[in-house]
């Protein structure tokens, strides 16, 4: 049996802008929902799409670049490896949480002027 691997490649659409978390000087985390959409035909032959919601995150460098480029409904392909976590939530119930830790990322559709003019202000 050869090596096991987790690796994650999606390609889709945030469902809102990145949320930026700061840890001290100069640790960032990058927050945010990827839409991705299967089709396929149902028992009455009739075209069904199918939306879903992937958790993503990014650490470092990553989430700096994620933080300038990555906006609401662009269309990205991303590679990273599934996490799933545990954590007590505000009733102190456990809560169980998997996310995809990304690593690499490429926007796919062009900026528009809008989003242009955003980074050459910055």
């Amino acid at each position: 049996m050869g090596t096991l691997r987790n690796s994650v490649h999606l390609i889709g659409r945030p469902g809102m802008d990145p949320e930026i978390k700061k840890f001290g000087e100069n640790r960032k985390l990058a927050k945010f929902t990827l839409a991705t959409n299967e089709k396929h035909y149902n028992d009455n032959m009739e075209l069904v799409q199918e939306t879903e919601w992937h958790n993503i995150i990014a650490w470092g460098r990553t989430a700096e670049i994620v933080e300038k480029i990555v906006r609401k409904g662009r269309l990205m392909a991303l590679e990273g490896k599934l996490q799933t976590r545990e954590y007590d939530d505000k009733d102190k119930n456990k809560r169980r949480v998997t996310e995809v830790v990304m690593d690499e990322f490429m926007l796919i559709d062009k900026m528009s002027n809008e989003d242009e003019s955003k980074d050459s202000a910055e």
